[in-house]
This record gives C-alpha cells, sequence and structure tokens, in this order.
C-alpha cells in the first residue's frame, strides 16, 4: 500500500470534493422521476375536472400555463448545466416540458370542442383532443379530425408554432445546456 493511499474506506478531501459521476442507480432514478412526472401529467389530464366552457378565461388559462411551462423550461436548464449528470436532467427536463405543453393544449381543444360544437370534425373526449394534439405535433396529420371553425384552426395554428419553438429552439437550449453542463464537469473533476 501507497503510503499516500488513504486507508481502505476513508475518503480524502478530493474525493469527496469531485461529485460522483451517474451511475445506474442515478440513471435508474431520473427514469422513474420521468415516468412517475409522465404518469402524474396524463393522470392529471384525465382525472381534473373540466367541465367549463372553453372561453376567454380558458384562453387566458392556456396563455398562463404556457408561460408558466416556459419558466419551468427555463429553471430546468439552469438545473442542466449546475447538475452533475447533465444529459440526465436534460432528459427529465423534456420529460417535463413537452407532455406538460402537449396536454395544455389537449385540455383546450377538449374545452372548446364542448363549448362550440362543430369546432372539429367531429366531438372531441378527452382521448381524442390528446389523439388530435399528438396528431398536430407529430405532424401525421391523419384527417380523421381537423379543425372546422377560425377559434379551432388559430388554436391549432398556435399550437404547431409552439410545435416548431419547442423542437427547434428548445431542442437547441437544451443542448447547449448540456454541453456548458458537461464543460463544467470537466472543469470541476480537473
Amino acid at each position: 500500500m501507497n503510503h499516500a493511499d488513504p486507508p481502505h474506506g476513508k475518503q480524502t478531501a478530493s474525493d469527496t470534493a469531485r461529485p460522483p459521476r451517474p451511475g445506474r442507480h442515478q440513471a435508474l432514478l431520473a427514469v422513474l422521476r420521468t415516468v412517475m412526472t409522465t404518469t402524474g401529467l396524463v393522470l392529471g389530464y384525465y382525472l381534473l375536472p373540466m367541465d367549463t366552457e372553453f372561453s376567454a378565461g380558458s384562453a387566458v388559462g392556456l396563455i398562463v400555463g404556457l408561460m408558466a411551462m416556459l419558466a419551468l423550461f427555463v429553471w430546468q436548464i439552469r438545473r442542466i448545466t449546475s447538475s452533475p449528470a447533465p444529459r440526465l436532467r436534460a432528459v427529465e427536463a423534456l420529460s417535463t416540458t413537452l407532455p406538460l405543453f402537449l396536454l395544455l393544449f389537449a385540455a383546450a381543444y377538449y374545452l372548446l370542442g364542448r363549448s362550440t360544437s362543430g369546432s372539429f370534425s367531429e366531438s372531441l373526449s378527452r382521448t381524442d383532443s390528446l389523439y388530435f394534439t399528438l396528431t398536430v405535433f407529430s405532424t401525421v396529420g391523419f384527417g380523421d379530425i381537423t379543425a372546422v371553425t377560425h377559434t379551432a384552426r388559430v388554436l391549432t395554428m398556435a399550437q404547431m408554432t409552439g410545435d416548431i419553438l419547442l423542437v427547434g429552439v428548445a431542442a437547441r437550449v437544451v443542448a447547449g445546456a448540456v454541453q456548458a453542463g458537461l464543460q463544467r464537469k470537466e472543469e470541476r473533476d480537473r
């Protein structure tokens, strides 16, 4: 045994200064948090009462929800850059932001369909609303459900714009935050 080595089981100051590398345990926890967050958001969408009609208040609620999602995203970006596991944190950030964004629009479509008959080519259940939201997001556009009224089309265009921003800009911001976090981690490890 080298005299410079610490006794078995004891840490030196340099050992405690360096954060542990993310291992399987941390990856498993990140996956678990991701699954729990997504499951909670979807359950909330299906279980929360949505018995009101789409109104100016609903539109304001959608805007406030999107602003809250943006604030959450900015907070998550900061956590990514300071995280010892920026890649895992980025997965968690996207797994919260994306479902929240999609579920906000699904709720808006559901409320609009309830309040204005004929807004869509068929009446929308919560599942139909989520299906339409995902169809618009993925740009598949099967055509089985279409926005018919001006309000429904404007709402769908707003989602399309948000989709482009989320996929393009947000993905680039997350990738940049991961790079910054990895660089910061390398500097700490030196």
